[in-house]
Protein backbone atom coordinates (compact mmCIF):
# COMPACT_ATOMS: atom_id res chain seq x y z
CA UNK A 1 0.00 0.00 0.00
CA UNK A 2 1.50 3.84 -1.07
CA UNK A 3 0.63 6.45 0.87
CA UNK A 4 0.11 10.10 -0.08
CA UNK A 5 2.55 12.40 2.35
CA UNK A 6 1.04 15.22 2.06
CA UNK A 7 -2.72 13.27 3.12
CA UNK A 8 -1.22 10.98 5.65
CA UNK A 9 -0.63 14.72 7.51
CA UNK A 10 -4.06 14.54 8.35
CA UNK A 11 -5.10 11.86 10.82
CA UNK A 12 -9.30 11.71 10.17
CA UNK A 13 -8.31 10.75 6.80
CA UNK A 14 -7.38 7.02 5.87
CA UNK A 15 -6.13 6.25 2.36
CA UNK A 16 -4.35 4.25 0.46
CA UNK A 17 -3.01 3.37 -3.39
CA UNK A 18 -2.97 -0.63 -3.31
CA UNK A 19 -0.76 -3.06 -5.84
CA UNK A 20 -1.65 -6.88 -6.44
CA UNK A 21 0.29 -7.54 -3.06
CA UNK A 22 -1.00 -9.39 -0.31
CA UNK A 23 -4.51 -11.11 -1.43
CA UNK A 24 -5.79 -14.36 -1.97
CA UNK A 25 -6.10 -14.84 -5.83
CA UNK A 26 -4.59 -17.26 -7.76
CA UNK A 27 -2.82 -17.14 -11.58
CA UNK A 28 -3.48 -13.99 -13.70
CA UNK A 29 -5.12 -12.45 -10.56
CA UNK A 30 -2.35 -13.01 -7.90
CA UNK A 31 -3.35 -11.81 -5.39
CA UNK A 32 -4.75 -8.98 -4.42
CA UNK A 33 -7.25 -8.48 -7.07
CA UNK A 34 -10.00 -6.06 -6.68
CA UNK A 35 -11.92 -6.42 -9.23
CA UNK A 36 -15.38 -7.94 -9.12
CA UNK A 37 -15.66 -7.19 -12.85
CA UNK A 38 -12.60 -9.28 -13.63
CA UNK A 39 -13.66 -13.32 -14.23
CA UNK A 40 -11.71 -14.26 -11.27
CA UNK A 41 -13.63 -16.37 -8.70
CA UNK A 42 -15.69 -13.19 -6.68
CA UNK A 43 -15.23 -15.40 -3.22
CA UNK A 44 -11.77 -14.50 -3.68
CA UNK A 45 -12.11 -10.92 -4.72
CA UNK A 46 -14.47 -10.31 -1.80
CA UNK A 47 -12.03 -11.55 0.48
CA UNK A 48 -9.28 -9.21 -1.23
CA UNK A 49 -11.65 -6.49 -0.45
CA UNK A 50 -12.28 -7.41 3.07
CA UNK A 51 -8.33 -7.33 3.25
CA UNK A 52 -7.96 -3.56 2.11
CA UNK A 53 -10.92 -2.65 4.12
CA UNK A 54 -9.35 -3.77 7.22
CA UNK A 55 -5.96 -1.95 6.34
CA UNK A 56 -8.35 0.91 6.15
CA UNK A 57 -10.10 0.31 9.29
CA UNK A 58 -13.36 0.13 7.97
CA UNK A 59 -15.83 -3.24 7.23
CA UNK A 60 -16.24 -4.37 3.84
CA UNK A 61 -19.82 -3.27 4.27
CA UNK A 62 -19.14 0.41 4.18
CA UNK A 63 -16.81 -0.05 1.02
CA UNK A 64 -18.50 1.67 -2.09
CA UNK A 65 -17.39 1.19 -5.49
CA UNK A 66 -18.78 2.03 -9.32
CA UNK A 67 -19.82 0.60 -12.07
CA UNK A 68 -17.26 2.12 -13.74
CA UNK A 69 -17.77 3.19 -17.15
CA UNK A 70 -14.88 5.94 -18.63
CA UNK A 71 -17.36 8.41 -17.89
CA UNK A 72 -17.84 12.59 -16.87
CA UNK A 73 -20.57 11.00 -14.05
CA UNK A 74 -19.82 11.90 -10.48
CA UNK A 75 -22.19 10.86 -7.48
CA UNK A 76 -22.62 12.18 -4.13
CA UNK A 77 -22.77 9.84 -1.53
CA UNK A 78 -25.22 11.21 1.56
CA UNK A 79 -25.94 9.87 4.74
CA UNK A 80 -28.02 6.83 4.48
CA UNK A 81 -26.86 5.74 1.65
CA UNK A 82 -28.01 2.27 0.90
CA UNK A 83 -25.10 0.31 -0.15
CA UNK A 84 -27.00 -2.51 -2.09
CA UNK A 85 -27.68 0.64 -4.60
CA UNK A 86 -25.45 0.42 -8.14
CA UNK A 87 -23.43 3.27 -8.95
CA UNK A 88 -22.71 4.09 -12.32
CA UNK A 89 -20.12 7.12 -12.33
CA UNK A 90 -16.05 7.03 -12.47
CA UNK A 91 -16.25 9.58 -9.54
CA UNK A 92 -17.19 9.24 -5.68
CA UNK A 93 -17.93 12.29 -3.42
CA UNK A 94 -18.54 12.06 0.23
CA UNK A 95 -18.59 13.88 3.43
CA UNK A 96 -20.12 11.17 5.69
CA UNK A 97 -17.87 9.82 7.76
CA UNK A 98 -16.46 5.92 8.21
CA UNK A 99 -17.71 5.37 4.44
CA UNK A 100 -14.44 4.15 2.43
CA UNK A 101 -15.26 4.99 -1.86
CA UNK A 102 -12.92 3.61 -3.61
CA UNK A 103 -12.11 3.12 -7.71
CA UNK A 104 -10.17 0.24 -9.56
CA UNK A 105 -7.81 0.17 -12.06
CA UNK A 106 -5.17 -1.06 -14.26
CA UNK A 107 -3.45 1.38 -16.05
CA UNK A 108 -5.94 4.02 -15.93
CA UNK A 109 -5.24 7.09 -13.14
CA UNK A 110 -6.43 6.47 -9.22
CA UNK A 111 -6.92 10.37 -8.12
CA UNK A 112 -7.63 11.03 -4.10
CA UNK A 113 -8.94 14.18 -3.34
CA UNK A 114 -9.44 15.76 0.53
CA UNK A 115 -10.61 19.78 1.08
CA UNK A 116 -8.73 19.69 4.52
CA UNK A 117 -10.88 22.96 5.39
CA UNK A 118 -14.46 21.07 4.58
CA UNK A 119 -13.57 17.73 4.91
CA UNK A 120 -15.00 16.26 1.99
CA UNK A 121 -13.37 13.33 -0.23
CA UNK A 122 -13.41 11.90 -3.53
CA UNK A 123 -12.26 9.17 -5.30
CA UNK A 124 -11.99 9.51 -9.24
CA UNK A 125 -11.14 7.03 -11.83
CA UNK A 126 -9.72 8.88 -15.09
CA UNK A 127 -8.37 6.86 -17.87
CA UNK A 128 -8.37 8.99 -21.07
CA UNK A 129 -11.96 8.99 -21.80
CA UNK A 130 -12.91 10.05 -18.58
CA UNK A 131 -10.55 13.11 -18.39
CA UNK A 132 -10.89 13.87 -22.13
CA UNK A 133 -14.86 13.92 -21.41
CA UNK A 134 -14.60 16.46 -18.24
CA UNK A 135 -14.59 13.94 -15.06
CA UNK A 136 -12.13 15.91 -13.17
CA UNK A 137 -13.66 19.16 -14.38
CA UNK A 138 -17.10 17.94 -13.16
CA UNK A 139 -16.01 16.50 -9.96
CA UNK A 140 -13.96 19.60 -8.65
CA UNK A 141 -16.47 22.17 -10.34
CA UNK A 142 -18.70 20.26 -7.55
CA UNK A 143 -16.54 20.88 -4.46
CA UNK A 144 -16.74 24.19 -5.30
CA UNK A 145 -20.09 24.62 -5.85
CA UNK A 146 -20.69 22.98 -2.64
CA UNK A 147 -18.60 25.79 -0.84
CA UNK A 148 -15.06 24.42 -1.23
CA UNK A 149 -12.19 26.53 -2.04
CA UNK A 150 -9.54 25.43 -4.27
CA UNK A 151 -6.91 26.29 -2.31
CA UNK A 152 -7.98 23.95 0.30
CA UNK A 153 -8.19 20.72 -1.76
CA UNK A 154 -5.31 18.13 -2.13
CA UNK A 155 -4.69 16.14 -4.97
CA UNK A 156 -3.33 12.95 -5.53
CA UNK A 157 -2.30 11.60 -8.69
CA UNK A 158 -2.10 7.79 -8.12
CA UNK A 159 0.02 4.78 -9.93
CA UNK A 160 -0.87 4.58 -13.67
CA UNK A 161 0.69 3.50 -16.67
CA UNK A 162 4.12 5.95 -17.81
CA UNK A 163 4.29 7.59 -21.02
CA UNK A 164 6.87 5.29 -22.18
CA UNK A 165 4.67 2.31 -22.02
CA UNK A 166 1.45 3.76 -23.68
CA UNK A 167 1.88 4.15 -27.10
CA UNK A 168 -1.56 5.40 -29.12
CA UNK A 169 -2.15 6.14 -32.59
CA UNK A 170 -1.69 8.88 -34.66
CA UNK A 171 -5.54 9.47 -34.89
CA UNK A 172 -5.84 8.99 -31.19
CA UNK A 173 -3.66 12.47 -30.85
CA UNK A 174 -5.67 14.10 -33.33
CA UNK A 175 -8.35 13.87 -31.31
CA UNK A 176 -7.02 15.58 -28.43
CA UNK A 177 -5.34 18.05 -30.59
CA UNK A 178 -8.30 19.32 -32.33
CA UNK A 179 -9.66 19.91 -28.53
CA UNK A 180 -6.97 21.89 -27.98
CA UNK A 181 -3.49 22.73 -29.66
CA UNK A 182 -2.08 23.23 -26.22
CA UNK A 183 -2.38 19.13 -25.68
CA UNK A 184 0.44 18.82 -28.41
CA UNK A 185 2.92 18.90 -25.18
CA UNK A 186 1.38 15.43 -23.60
CA UNK A 187 3.11 13.36 -26.43
CA UNK A 188 6.03 12.24 -27.93
CA UNK A 189 7.19 10.82 -30.61
CA UNK A 190 10.04 8.36 -30.97
CA UNK A 191 11.23 6.16 -33.87
CA UNK A 192 7.70 6.98 -35.91
CA UNK A 193 6.17 6.07 -32.36
CA UNK A 194 3.22 7.80 -30.68
CA UNK A 195 3.49 8.23 -26.75
CA UNK A 196 0.48 9.73 -24.76
CA UNK A 197 1.34 11.05 -20.83
CA UNK A 198 -1.76 10.35 -18.93
CA UNK A 199 -0.85 11.69 -15.44
CA UNK A 200 0.56 15.18 -16.97
CA UNK A 201 -2.82 15.52 -18.81
CA UNK A 202 -4.35 14.97 -15.44
CA UNK A 203 -1.97 16.92 -13.67
CA UNK A 204 -2.33 19.96 -16.38
CA UNK A 205 -6.25 19.77 -15.42
CA UNK A 206 -5.98 19.70 -11.93
CA UNK A 207 -3.70 22.91 -12.24
CA UNK A 208 -6.11 24.46 -14.61
CA UNK A 209 -8.83 24.39 -12.12
CA UNK A 210 -6.53 25.85 -9.55
CA UNK A 211 -5.83 23.16 -7.35
CA UNK A 212 -1.61 23.99 -6.55
CA UNK A 213 -1.72 21.18 -3.65
CA UNK A 214 -1.32 18.31 -6.27
CA UNK A 215 1.09 15.29 -5.52
CA UNK A 216 2.36 12.65 -8.17
CA UNK A 217 2.81 8.82 -6.95
CA UNK A 218 5.40 8.24 -10.12
CA UNK A 219 4.73 4.37 -10.21
CA UNK A 220 4.62 3.03 -13.56
CA UNK A 221 1.66 0.24 -13.17
CA UNK A 222 2.49 -1.43 -16.48
CA UNK A 223 6.39 -2.08 -15.15
CA UNK A 224 6.19 -5.65 -13.41
CA UNK A 225 8.62 -4.89 -11.33
CA UNK A 226 6.31 -2.48 -9.56
CA UNK A 227 3.72 -5.32 -9.05
CA UNK A 228 0.32 -3.85 -10.50
CA UNK A 229 -2.43 -5.32 -12.73
CA UNK A 230 -1.77 -3.77 -16.00
CA UNK A 231 -4.34 -4.08 -18.86
CA UNK A 232 -1.46 -2.87 -21.42
CA UNK A 233 0.64 -5.80 -19.91
CA UNK A 234 -1.87 -8.55 -20.08
CA UNK A 235 -2.16 -7.71 -23.62
CA UNK A 236 0.75 -7.41 -24.92
CA UNK A 237 1.41 -11.29 -22.83
CA UNK A 238 -1.72 -12.32 -24.76
CA UNK A 239 -3.76 -13.08 -21.32
CA UNK A 240 -7.41 -12.75 -21.42
CA UNK A 241 -8.41 -11.37 -18.37
CA UNK A 242 -6.15 -9.44 -15.84
CA UNK A 243 -6.58 -7.93 -12.33
CA UNK A 244 -7.42 -4.78 -10.84
CA UNK A 245 -5.61 -2.74 -8.42
CA UNK A 246 -7.75 -0.52 -5.61
CA UNK A 247 -7.15 3.06 -4.33
CA UNK A 248 -9.48 3.90 -1.41
CA UNK A 249 -10.28 7.29 0.97
CA UNK A 250 -12.16 7.68 4.01
CA UNK A 251 -12.52 9.98 6.94
CA UNK A 252 -12.64 8.68 10.35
Amino acid sequence: MIKSKKISKFKIVKHGFFNRRGGTSKGLYKSLNCGLGSHDKKINVINNLKIVCKKIGVTYKKLVLLNQMHSNKFYFIKKGHNFNKKIKADSLITNVKNIAIGVLTADCVPILIYDKDKDIISAIHAGWKGAYKGIINNTINFFIKNGSNVKSLIAIIGPCISEKNYEVKKNFQDKFIKKNVINKKFFKTTNNKTYFSLNKYIYSQLRNLGIKNLEVINKDTFDAKNNFFSARRALKNKENDYGRNISIIMIN
